[in-house]
């Protein structure tokens, strides 16, 4: 399996509690807070959550 590279970009200010707990889950928190996660189905899931939040990278 591959990796992806998630970064936050934008504040979790004035979303719902269930996107900033999606946030939390990737590690993340901070604006510029970036997690290398295993690329895996459920993570595919969470990412598309929060979409307008994060940028994703594949890592090899």
């Amino acid at each position: 399996m591959g990796h992806v590279k998630v970064t936050q970009v934008r504040s979790s200010i004035g979303t719902k509690p269930k996107q900033r707990g999606t946030l939390r889950a990737l590690g993340l928190g901070r604006i510029g807070k970036t997690h290398v996660l295993v690329d895996t189905p459920e993570l595919r899931g969470q990412i598309q959550k929060v979409p307008h939040l994060v940028e994703i990278e594949e890592v090899d």
